[in-house]
């Protein structure tokens, strides 16, 4: 049945034409698509602004893992053009980015897009990451802490330990490996499962037909499905707490109520990490792709906190309480 329908999406691809409507939209928004490549086997896909405007302030946005970035940020970027001067990647292995090196790291991943920003003479800007976009953001931050102001984690579980695997404590799994199985999915039956596992309600996502989700497993997985395994098993590799890195940046953390894949706990934790330096809002009736399901609510919270010049962390707590 499986290749029955990838016969049937090749006839006529809705996520390539999607992928099509999305090119067109970041043109539209002001936006071009450059290939950095970092002279050590990588290569680094980008889009960034055709004419930076030098009075709005510079954003980063890092996609998570599954489609590539125009997917994941696609529906936001009108919003944002006219705000900021927008630099969204691809991460390494996702969209056009790729590597032959080995380190499979999200400080890797920091360092790539720090290089593919250095090459567009970004000397300043705020981020936001999504999911795994959030491990390779808090990294960036930690990093190279000149470099980047403000920063928005988005249900992404820096706050994790390796313990908290093996304890059952997030993504309700058996085991590491059938995370990668289900967040690199290769038959619509495991897309479904990763649609019901970041979905706070994913019902009527379930009755898409099987030939339209082998059309996206075909556009958006079907490559460097290893290599996109392999990030996920670096990501609880010897983690602590107390390893993390206290940032020094004003941060906002964002959370789904429902999230299955990393529980409220972890922004909880993380907040308590930073301290008075980060503020925690929580969405309530989403679940993990928050950002999908409330995508008003998500932005404004978004604008509130990048646009202030003196973001009021009090303030954004009180909105936090009355989330939750």
């Amino acid at each position: 049945f499986f290749s029955y329908d990838l016969r049937m999406c090749r006839c006529f691809s809705f996520t390539e034409s999607k992928n099509w409507c999305y090119r067109s939209a970041f043109a539209r928004s002001g936006l071009q698509s450059t290939v950095t490549d970092l002279q050590d086997g990588t290569h680094m896909h980008c889009w960034v602004p055709k004419h930076p405007n030098h009075s709005k302030p510079n954003l980063l946005l890092i996609h998570g893992l599954g489609a590539n970035a125009m997917w994941q940020w696609g529906h936001l970027v009108p919003h944002l053009t006219p705000h900021f001067n927008l630099y969204i990647p691809d991460l390494v292995f996702f969209g056009d980015s790729h590597t032959t090196r080995p380190d499979r790291t999200e400080s890797f991943q920091a360092e790539c897009v720090f290089r593919v920003m250095e090459a567009q003479s970004v000397r300043k800007l705020s981020l936001v990451g999504l999911s795994y976009g959030g491990f390779v953001g808090y990294s960036l931050a930690a990093q190279y802490g000149d470099f980047v102001e403000k920063v928005v984690i988005c249900g992404g579980g820096v706050s994790m330990e390796e313990k908290d695997l093996s304890e059952g404590n997030f993504f309700r799994v058996s085991d590491l490996e059938e995370a990668t199985k289900i967040l690199v999915p290769q038959t619509p039956q495991m897309l479904k499962k990763l649609m019901g596992f970041t979905f706070f309600r994913p019902l009527l996502l379930g009755l898409l037909p099987s030939f339209f989700l082998s059309d996206f497993i075909h556009a958006m997985f079907s490559e460097y499905v290893e290599e996109k395994r392999d990030l996920i098993r670096s990501i609880p590799k010897n983690r602590k707490l107390s390893d993390l890195p206290k940032i020094s940046q004003p941060t906002l953390i964002i959370w789904g109520e429902h999230d299955q894949v990393f529980p409220l706990e972890l922004a909880h934790r993380l907040k308590r990490h930073l301290g008075d330096n980060a503020e925690l809002v929580v969405i309530k009736n989403s679940g993990h792709v928050f950002f999908v399901e409330k995508p008003k609510e998500f932005y404004k919270h978004l604008k509130s906190f990048l646009l202030d010049p003196h973001p009021n962390l009090i303030k954004h707590t009180s909105m936090a309480q009355n989330h939750n």
